[in-house]
């Protein structure tokens, strides 16, 4: 019984996290390239966009998750029809990890020397090339290492949103664990969610190391 209830909330928390991960890098990663890109003095510079960018990423960053996830209530029923549930809490966690992923993609791209831009420049190498031949590849390691660190926020996101009805690991130790006071559920979650982290971080840590060589 206890066994079947981990092992369905484990597979609630990959399913939030894996999706949420997706979303999140098909929003953040485009912005966290344009604003490196839209910088003074960089390949496509435009302040006004650029200014724009960091308003909006700063206002969603300032939000704390559950705040942010309650007000996109209307956006999670509009798109998945309903507000409870695994499916329901991947529009907010996308959105309140897009800002992170678009923060660590800037902060990777902007350790970048800039005589390598300047060399694909003055090879006739256009804006798009120099981008995805040179500057995402040379930050590549570090661009693994904010990817593995937004996913394992993401699982932390998740046990947080699992309060308000999202499912998972962290609604079963609510639920279960804390107001029945199932202490021994409580803690197999927390045990589950920390297994969780460690097999993440050691896979992301080889994956960067891989494309380190």
């Amino acid at each position: 019984m206890v066994f079947n209830m981990i092992w369905t909330s484990t597979l609630e928390t990959m399913y939030m996290v894996f999706f949420s991960t997706v979303f999140s890098l098909l929003l953040g990663f485009p912005i966290g390239i344009l604003l490196v890109i839209t910088k003074e003095g960089n390949i496509m510079e435009k302040p006004k966009l650029n200014q724009f960018l960091e308003i909006i990423i700063n206002t969603l960053r300032s939000f704390p998750f559950i705040i942010l996830m309650i007000c996109l209530f209307p956006l999670s029923r509009i798109i998945v029809g309903t507000t409870i549930g695994s499916t329901a809490a991947i529009v907010p966690l996308s959105i309140s990890a897009a800002p992170f992923v678009a923060r660590m993609v800037e902060g990777a791209l902007n350790e970048i020397d800039k005589g390598l831009i300047e060399a694909a420049s003055s090879m006739g190498a256009n804006n798009r090339t120099i981008i995805f031949k040179v500057m995402i590849p040379e930050t590549l390691p570090h661009i693994i290492h904010g990817i593995t660190v937004t996913v394992i926020s993401l699982i932390g996101f998740s046990a947080m949103a699992g309060s308000i009805g999202a499912g998972g690991l962290g609604d079963l130790a609510i639920r279960f664990g804390y107001q029945r006071f199932k202490t021994d559920i409580m803690l197999y979650s927390v045990v589950v969610i920390i297994i969780l982290v460690q097999i993440l971080q050691s896979f992301g840590n080889y994956l960067a190391k891989k494309f380190s060589r």
